[in-house]
């Protein structure tokens, strides 16, 4: 694997669902493979469980692991190409990239969206430009459409405890203060809808997702449908794809209760965290039976550590 940025780049979904619940039993077992390599980390954007959970994967196959808040430690970064740089950027990511792709074997990078241009957000040009001039496998640690590292945690999680073969999974809408990336809810319904699950989609009217990233995915404006029978709750705030950015106010009535869940199957409720306590997901599901927040951020470890052995396999 040279490329982990999707669920597209996984050619065997479930197989590296096994390796990474494996790996959880076995943490230590391929220290080998990461023997005299450096994965380094390079963060444009705050990071508490992305960034522990794989500097431990790393550490676990016995890899050297370099940490980096690009943003606040390292030059200002240059993307456009054909600029004369006279203003307050003093490094191209042509030479930045490159001289990464120098020093590490392998390069995790992540950087947020700005969510005032759509067509340069969904184009990843921050995320492509470091995998084309590091010329070394590259695997994101979120980026402006994409968090592919959690939705595969939250795939490990789901298979790990589902109740039944073919569990309904639900992806709900919650309130938030501010707009906030459509990165976690594109990347989680994209893995759903190639996974073994019945997979729905909850959301007020206005918030859809783009298309490309929920076809499979059954989609109602009615929460309380939704929930009806559900054996996975995926709480989440997303700001509009269109118009983009947008919060279209009203709608606080969709945070996630105790009430809610009666309608379920016993539901297990997941975030990909961090979470507004009382805003996004009440407290009584936070500090509750259903809750799996810790849990699912737990195997964060084992996702990035399945997708790491990977790449290490192909150097």
């Amino acid at each position: 694997m040279k490329l982990f940025s999707s669920v597209n780049d996984v050619t065997d979904i479930k197989q590296l669902v096994a390796d990474a619940l494996h790996l959880k039993q076995n943490p230590y077992g391929y220290k080998h493979l990461g023997e005299n390599r450096t994965l380094g980390l390079m963060f444009l954007n705050p990071s508490l469980r992305t960034r522990l959970s794989t500097q431990k994967a790393a550490m676990n196959l016995g890899m050297n692991v370099m940490v980096m808040n690009v943003d606040k430690e390292g030059w200002a970064l240059e993307f456009n190409d054909n600029v004369v740089m006279n203003g307050t950027t003093v490094e191209h990511v042509r030479e930045a990239a490159g001289v990464m792709g120098q020093y590490l074997d392998i390069l995790g990078i992540r950087s947020f969206p700005g969510l005032k241009d759509r067509e340069l957000d969904y184009s990843e040009e921050i995320f492509n430009k470091f995998v084309e001039f590091s010329k070394i496998p590259v695997v994101s640690l979120e980026s402006a459409t994409r968090h592919p590292l959690q939705s595969l945690a939250d795939l490990v999680t789901i298979e790990e405890l589902k109740p039944r073969p073919w569990p309904k999974v639900v992806l709900t809408w919650a309130p938030h203060v501010k707009a906030l990336p459509q990165a976690v809810p594109n990347s989680f319904a994209e893995w759903m809808c190639k996974a073994e699950v019945d997979f729905v989609i909850a959301q007020p009217k206005g918030y859809e997702l783009c298309a490309d990233f929920t076809q499979g995915a059954t989609i109602t404006h009615n929460q309380e449908e939704a929930l009806t029978d559900a054996d996975f709750i995926y709480v989440k705030n997303w700001s509009a794809y269109e118009p983009y950015g947008k919060v279209i106010p009203g709608y606080d009535d969709w945070m996630m209760t105790n009430e809610k869940l009666a309608a379920t199957n016993n539901a297990k409720v997941m975030h990909c965290l961090p979470v507004r306590r009382n805003l996004e997901l009440s407290a009584e599901i936070l500090d509750g039976p259903n809750s799996l927040v810790v849990h699912e951020a737990g195997n964060r470890v084992w996702s990035a550590q399945a997708v790491l052995k990977k790449m290490l396999e192909g150097l």
